[in-house]
């Protein structure tokens, strides 16, 4: 039997925008996420595409190329993303 060739792939660049939740920025999250949501000093709930997440304090909250929300853990953050601008 023949075997497939794999074929290797790379992630396209993209530009995200995202914010830091450091437990007392509650009004600026909810002004980029543009709805009300729980919230406490620990951690927040986002709403995204697969239900709502819990994000805690460290995490960053990303919004996704097609708008929507999700958190994301400070190292992995690090690893994955570079400051393009800061507005």
């Amino acid at each position: 039997m023949r075997r497939k060739k794999m074929t290797k792939y790379k992630k396209k660049p993209v530009v995200i925008e995202a914010i830091r939740f450091i437990g007392s920025n509650y009004e600026e999250i909810r002004e980029f996420i543009g709805q009300n949501t729980l919230c406490s000093d620990l951690s927040i709930v986002i709403s995204t595409l697969e239900g709502d997440m819990v994000a805690q304090k460290g995490d960053y909250i990303i919004k996704g190329v097609q708008g929507e929300f999700y958190p994301c853990k400070p190292d992995i953050f690090e690893e994955t993303y570079e400051v393009v601008s800061e507005a």
